[in-house]
């Protein structure tokens, strides 16, 4: 049943990439047909279905164009304001990558969501057996309260909204080892230890492991190293810590605990070796890898996942967002750093708007920072802005796109925000890199650098410290402007490989990691360096648990624990509190290397 299930998917998965223009074809003139007489696109189409006046007519937006048009929706007005169909609620965005938390507008429409689901069970399957039937998965999934708007629709994450879903619900006990109830528990930390235990109790079971993004993974392992003796009691004497007050929790582990000395005495000897290399292995020896999100900015946990991970492959299997679900890796086995993902013709309708980085690149390597050559840099900005999007099928391998959607949900051309590459193609639909989300995250007078840029430093420099034995868990930044001129300052959290006790990381060491990431800063950063508009750039060193405090924050401010990106960038003054409170040393760079 399964297999034929599977080949089916396989099946459905050739037919949509070989017919990827006609199915997209199909998909935009079905948008148009039942929503061309909605109040945002009556004004532009008057009337008129066709493609070439889609195109012509509609304008590419940004969530700030139709945020008034949402907000109507949700203070009650009918959904025939964006789209014919009722909105029967919206994906609430966490805001921790791209700022504030977005509402996007969700339907009754199921149907989309289990064919993706299908189909990335198909391609695993294809590359790692059946496990459905090798046994259990141990995913840590977390949910969020649902926020009623004024018209009584609920908000809630995409995650939260699948767990709730009743086909989601009837397949949790077969295929995960975490109870719904340990799900659903409000509280973040009562949640990740009951889901942990389990997964601990039932480790012999456990075929694959993973969350949503590899952010989470990191911090359950983290959170293992905290609380493995407690845990390791629990198992051995069968009662749960008393600090669990979660009733749902208390009720489903009441279920599963027995006392087990033998167990807890095997994870015991796990744990308490010198090294954690190589712990999710040992932990569960039957996993066949780990599944999560890895790449774009998750892509800063990788190297940690790897220490951990004893050799599993790390599996990122989709490119999902709010707006729409994309695409799916057809390799799951690539290296995080070469997954592309296949987009999938019937999801949405994408557009692709070409990115011309390497000319504005070349551009401003050329020219001195004047007014005069500002303004030509602003023109040159504007004119990249105005090429023409390129539909799914005509994208070109190498060039950099900025994704554009328009969905049956409401949102016509509309930029995402993400900048992917094209990588090649399977049959006829493009594979795409994840590059960047396109938002400047670092600002300085006139020099910007993007999250790509902020990574790409930080994957050099924090190369100086791996001889060392320093493992980089977590960092982030922000632009000091209390003074004149103005800094960038960044947060590294360290951990030692071969041991759980952290020393002082070498000053001298630290003093180069500052000058290795201003040199692979971009030229605008250098140049105003060497003029001394931006001041030497800072690195502090943070005590371990500051990433983690740093989480459940942001979650205490609506962020989903499932969905948390670590931001590359912050502006809240209270986060900011928090790491400069863990603050355990203080480096610059050297200011006459410039």
């Amino acid at each position: 049943m399964a297999a034929d299930r599977h080949q089916a998917g396989l099946k459905i998965l050739e037919k949509l990439t070989t017919d990827a223009y006609q199915i997209q074809e199909q998909v935009l003139e079905d948008i148009l047909n039942r929503n061309a007489g909605t109040e945002y696109l009556r004004g532009f189409l008057n009337g008129q279905c066709d493609k070439q006046h889609f195109k012509k007519n509609v304008p590419i937006v940004t969530y700030d164009d139709i945020e008034p048009y949402i907000h109507r929706i949700a203070n009650g007005e009918s959904s025939d304001i964006l789209l014919a169909e009722p909105v029967t609620g919206f994906y609430r965005s966490t805001g921790t990558s791209g700022g504030q938390p977005k509402l996007i507008p969700s339907t009754a429409e199921k149907d989309k969501g289990a064919l993706f689901q299908t189909l990335m069970g198909s391609v695993m399957n294809k590359h790692f057996g059946d496990l459905d039937k090798a046994g259990k998965s141990m995913q840590l999934l977390f949910t969020k309260p649902e926020i009623e708007t004024p018209s009584g629709l609920l908000a809630t994450t995409a995650t939260t909204s699948i767990f709730k879903d009743s086909g989601f619900r009837n397949i949790v006990s077969m295929r995960y080892t975490s109870p719904i109830e340990t799900i659903f528990c409000s509280d973040i930390n009562q949640s990740m230890y009951c889901q942990l235990l389990v997964g601990l109790i039932q480790r012999d079971k456990v075929v694959s492991v993973g969350s949503i993004f590899a952010s989470a993974m990191v911090r359950a392992i983290k959170f293992i190293e905290d609380h493995w003796e407690e845990l390791c009691y629990n198992i051995k004497t069968g009662h749960l810590s008393s600090w669990i007050s979660d009733s749902g929790c208390k009720n489903a582990l009441s279920l599963i605990m027995k006392p087990n000395p033998d167990l807890a005495d095997s994870i015991e000897n796990i744990c308490g070796c010198k090294s954690w290399e190589g712990i999710i292995r040992k932990l569960w020896p039957k996993a066949k890898y780990i599944g999560a999100v890895a790449t774009g900015v998750m892509s800063q946990y990788t190297a940690a996942l790897d220490f951990y991970s004893g050799g599993l492959p790390l599996v990122s299997s989709a490119y999902v967002c709010s707006e729409a679900m994309c695409g799916i890796n057809l390799e799951p086995l690539s290296k995080p750093a070469d997954v592309s993902y296949t987009f999938l013709s019937n999801m949405a309708y994408f557009e692709f708007l070409p990115v011309k980085k390497d000319c504005l690149t070349m551009f401003l390597d050329q020219v001195q920072f004047n007014s005069v050559a500002r303004q030509e840099s602003k023109e040159m900005m504007s004119s990249i802005e105005a090429i023409e999007p390129v539909d799914l099928v005509n994208v070109e391998p190498g060039q950099c796109y900025e994704l554009v959607v328009t969905t049956s949900a409401g949102l016509y051309r509309y930029k995402v925000g993400d900048i992917l590459m094209a990588t090649g193609f399977y049959n006829n639909a493009p594979q795409f890199q994840f590059v960047e989300r396109q938002n400047v995250i670092l600002s300085i007078d006139a020099e910007k650098t993007s999250e790509v840029d902020l990574l790409r430093a930080v994957t050099k420099a924090k190369a100086l410290l791996d001889p060392l034995g320093f493992l980089l868990t977590g960092y982030t930044s922000y632009a000091d402007t209390s003074s004149t001129p103005g800094h960038y300052i960044l947060f590294w959290e360290l951990k030692m490989k071969e041991s759980n006790d952290m020393k002082e990381p070498d000053p001298k060491i630290m003093v180069e990691c500052c000058f290795s990431m201003e040199e692979s800063l971009n030229y605008t950063y250098r140049m105003y360096r060497k003029e001394n508009i931006i001041a030497p750039l800072e690195l502090r060193v943070v005590k371990q648990g500051t990433f983690d405090a740093l989480m459940d924050y942001y979650v205490s401010q609506g962020a989903s624990m499932s969905q948390y990106k670590g931001p590359s960038c912050i502006k809240s003054k209270q986060a900011i509190k928090i790491l400069d409170s863990r603050v355990m040393g203080k480096f610059f760079s050297v200011e006459t290397q410039f």
